[in-house]
């Protein structure tokens, strides 16, 4: 997810196709398809608006420079919010999702589902895969 500034061009009457490599669609993709994206965005939907420190607790395994400049990006796309309470001491700052972060949250949903129904299979066939090519490299 790189934080440089990106100026596209983009025109309306064009459709947009994510397998080219300039159309828009994909740099939004790309820093959609990040996996401390998705899972910021599964604990910002399951947890609701949190705290700095409770989003990286939640994340588990997340470092905070990552954290930070996950949270960064997705601001600045426009699916999450950044609200600080100047009147808290010290100031009270909380993330949660915009609409538009509820809305590709849940589409997310779909995705999280699968991934936690099959993940036996998949670890499985990675274990399958590991031993017959451990056998090829020893030929």
């Amino acid at each position: 997810m790189a934080q440089e500034e990106r100026t596209v061009s983009i025109d309306p009457n064009r459709p947009m196709d994510i397998l080219d490599a300039l159309c828009p669609s994909r740099d939004v993709f790309v820093d959609l398809a990040d996996k401390w994206v998705l899972l910021m965005l599964v604990s910002l939907r399951e947890h609701g608006v949190q705290r700095y420190s409770e989003l990286q607790r939640s994340l588990g395994g997340i470092s905070r420079k990552m954290l930070s400049q996950t949270l960064r990006t997705l601001e600045r796309d426009g699916i999450v919010f950044r609200n600080v309470d100047p009147k808290a001491t010290p100031p009270l700052v909380q993330y949660g999702l915009t609409d538009l972060g509820r809305e590709i949250a849940e589409e997310t949903r779909a995705l999280c589902t699968w991934t936690e129904k099959r993940a036996v299979t998949v670890h499985e066939a990675r274990a399958t895969y590991d031993r017959r090519h451990a056998v090829d490299q020893e030929d």
